[in-house]
């Protein structure tokens, strides 16, 4: 019987134990994360509107665990011991034959004055608070905007950013407040979205301008003070700042000998395993691989890399070469509320239909379909 461990509980670790569950009926799994909970990020940007509260995108998992015979240990990692064969956490230790590090990114809080920003993906307190404070909002400006990690392209996660933005005018003209508060959204690089491809920049600029929502683009990011956006191109007021850093790795990396990408990720190959250490994968957020420098950091990606390293590690442990490899895909819908831009690109493709109201019944009707697993 196979001893695997997961550190984490999003969607990478996820769908990591369900294939691994699926491939091999016998192995011992066992899951590492603080609680037992699935908590749905995508649709964090529905808080602020009331068109989804915090049960509805926090997800117990005691049912997906007991039916999937998982076990869960409560704990946070804090660090590895054996070259990966034990998980040290703040509840004791975990020894495991295979492990996969999906324990998600931290965000770069360097920016001064970062602490007057609410950081929106950072889990529901965050979207509520952007609830709240946009319900207090009689007049002023609300800016938005994301910037990356410097030193690795793909640390970033831009695109909830857009979904907040277009929802937070859809929301707030259906109040009949939106001639009274202003948006603005902000980016250091002049043509922001470029990772999406250059036909979805060309749409959500086109969204943008339509919206009548300005635009500061091309400086960069000096902080935040409590009501304004300091830019070395200048600065601008801000009664509500809500901003998307660049990602790094987790802190408890630092007390590991796992190898790290310049921008302080876990470097994997192909295969999603972590070089030079045999039976540790690492996979989602928490991972730096080889391919196009637009690989995004999203649930969809972290899916497709949580079941390709299940099956490479069981082909390792059976004493096999693993050799699967995952599709590099970007897939999403920017939602708005009303309506929905669908997304999706490839190494060979690109692809961005206009806003139309059945994608943003499309997007409802995944996050229904996704969460029945769980529920």
């Amino acid at each position: 019987m196979k001893q695997i461990s997961i550190i984490g509980a999003g969607f990478a670790a996820l769908s990591a134990a369900r294939k691994l569950r699926e491939l091999d009926a016998n192995a011992e799994i066992t899951l590492i994360a603080p609680k037992a909970e699935l908590i749905f990020l995508p649709s964090l940007i529905w808080i602020p509107s009331g068109k989804r509260r915090a049960e509805d995108v926090r997800i117990p998992l005691d049912r997906f665990l007991r039916d999937n015979r998982i076990r869960f240990f409560a704990g946070e990692a804090t660090g590895l011991e054996n070259s990966g064969r034990t998980v040290l956490t703040g509840s004791g230790k975990v020894v495991n034959e295979g492990l996969i590090i999906a324990s998600g990114g931290r965000f770069i809080k360097k920016l001064p004055g970062i602490e007057h920003a609410i950081l929106p993906c950072e889990g529901i307190a965050a979207a509520e608070k952007i609830r709240e404070r946009v319900a207090a909002l009689g007049q002023g400006n609300i800016a938005l905007g994301f910037a990356g990690n410097p030193n690795e392209p793909s640390a970033m996660r831009g695109g909830p950013i857009f979904e907040f933005l277009f929802g937070l005018d859809t929301q707030l003209r259906r109040e009949g407040r939106r001639d009274k508060i202003g948006l603005t959204f902000f980016n250091p690089m002049p043509n922001p979205g470029n990772r999406l491809g250059a036909r979805a920049v060309q749409r959500l600029m086109a969204e943008i301008e339509r919206r009548n929502i300005k635009k500061q683009l091309g400086h960069k990011l000096v902080g935040f003070e409590a009501d304004k956006v300091k830019t070395e191109g200048g600065e601008f007021a801000a009664d509500l700042i809500i901003f998307m850093p660049g990602l790094t790795g987790n802190a408890w990396f630092d007390q590991t000998g796992l190898p790290r990408s310049a921008g302080g990720l876990v470097k994997a190959d192909a295969q999603c395993r972590v070089e030079g250490m045999p039976a540790v994968y690492v996979i989602g957020d928490s991972g730096s691989f080889p391919g196009p420098d637009w690989m995004p950091k999203q649930a969809h990606m972290a899916d497709l890399q949580g079941e390709t390293a299940a099956a490479n590690l069981l082909t390792e442990l059976d004493g096999g070469k693993p050799e699967q490899t995952f599709k590099v895909e970007l897939l999403c819908i920017v939602d708005s509320l009303d309506a929905g831009i669908l997304v999706r690109r490839t190494q060979d493709s690109e692809m961005s239909l206009p806003p139309v109201g059945p994608m943003h019944f499309a997007k409802a009707f995944f996050e229904a379909w996704y969460l029945r697993k769980f529920r």
